[in-house]
């Protein structure tokens, strides 16, 4: 090959069959017998290349290639080498594949292992700031509860004390009113009569009818219990029980086969957990992780609308535009009957589909969605703000128009 560049590329090479192709040069060899390609090599350098073949099967060969062979054989024969050289490729192409998922596999797992990890540790933590913080209470309790007897105490001694001034000034009035028995004179004293008089006696009774110091108590009132926060008058007691029933039958819904999840652990096929997991990728900024993990957990139950409003959030991010309408559809078609626990999910239902449509530029279609969302949540600025500013680009359309 001297005065030409040779490269892996233009050799060719298979068990039967080796062909070099360097215009305007071809070397071709269909070899006598099948030999082993893939301990076979080739070195190219100084202006030649050398060949390394090893045979299959230990034997003595007449010639290097095949001799006296007609036209179509050899044909068949290229055919033939190119077509195993296909499914080879094929082959190791497939191969590469289950590699490349394995590798990701590993990699979720260690990544999920160092996130349970992570959760594990900042349990931990919170455990033990609460057993900290429940001592605390419990020394706080105690101290109300002793200086609460103090005080009762104190109250006790007041109120004796106050008795006992008072059995005082009575006997002291008692003494004070009471006539003598000495000297020679018979005569009582009467009590003079008039407006301006006041008698002894009367003051006596009315000390003597003071109530005594009512005594503390405690008076227990029980509320009837709600699971949502609108009062049970103002409530549609069928349609939040009916709401209630089909969260918990959401739930208990398991649809994705678990033999083809038998890989993952136990706490990896709990939906919520899966949600949680997406939540936390979709805060750092990992959108394809995040709707991974929520593509898992619709496998695990397809019932659950806060999976399809999230996925909706994170095609948003990833301008998936269609499938972000689709996941909010799909999440409003769930959050039925409408009752005030869900209201908060719909609204950002409304929303999210409403964003995709006028990133389309649908924008008649995106300002339905903001007006029933703001049909929900009238009392919010910012949806009412978007929703002028649709309508403006809607009137700013028709005028172009």
């Amino acid at each position: 090959l001297r005065g030409l560049r040779a490269t892996p590329a233009n050799i060719f090479c298979t068990d039967q069959y080796l062909k070099v192709s360097i215009p305007p040069f071809l070397f071709e060899a269909i070899l006598y017998a099948p030999i082993d390609d893939t301990n076979s090599t080739a070195k190219i350098g100084n202006g030649i290349i050398f060949f390394t073949l090893y045979k299959k099967e230990v034997a003595m060969w007449d010639s290097l290639t095949i001799a006296n062979a007609n036209k179509e054989k050899l044909q068949y024969l290229r055919e033939n080498a190119v077509l195993k050289a296909q499914e080879k490729a094929r082959e190791e192409t497939e191969a590469k594949k289950v590699t490349r998922q394995e590798h990701k596999k590993y990699a979720l797992e260690a990544t999920m292992k160092l996130e349970e990890a992570e959760r594990k540790r900042i349990e931990d933590l919170k455990e033990k700031e609460r057993q900290k913080v429940t001592k605390e209470l419990e020394l706080w309790e105690k101290q109300q509860k002793d200086a609460e007897q103090q005080k009762r105490v104190q109250k006790e001694e007041e109120s004796t004390k106050e008795v006992e001034q008072l059995n005082e000034k009575k006997t002291e009035n008692r003494n004070k009113t009471r006539i003598p028995n000495e000297g020679t004179s018979k005569t009582r004293v009467k009590p003079s009569k008039g407006p301006g008089s006041s008698s002894i006696f009367s003051e006596n009774l009315r000390e003597e009818q003071l109530p005594a110091p009512r005594a503390a108590a405690t008076i227990k009132i029980s509320f009837t219990s709600r699971v949502f926060p609108t009062a049970l008058r103002e409530s549609r007691v069928a349609e939040e029980e009916e709401w209630l029933h089909k969260q918990a039958e959401a739930r208990r819904t398991i649809n994705a086969d678990l033999s083809e999840l038998e890989d993952l652990k136990e706490e990896e096929r709990n939906p919520d957990w899966l949600k949680d997991k997406g939540n936390k990728m979709f805060a750092t900024g990992n959108y394809l992780a995040a709707v991974n993990a929520y593509n898992l957990a619709v496998q695990l139950n397809n019932k659950l609308p806060l999976l399809y409003l999230n996925r909706a959030a994170c095609h948003l991010k990833l301008r998936n535009l269609h499938k972000a309408i689709e996941d909010s559809s799909k999440a409003l078609e769930l959050l039925t009957p409408p009752v005030p626990d869900n209201e908060n999910a719909r609204v950002k239902a409304y929303i999210r589909r409403g964003t995709a449509f006028c990133q389309l530029e649908l924008y008649t279609e995106g300002l339905q969605d903001y007006e029933a969302a703001l049909k929900i949540d009238p009392k919010n600025k910012i949806i009412e703000k978007d929703a002028e500013k649709i309508r403006h680009l809607i009137q700013g359309t028709i005028q172009d128009s």
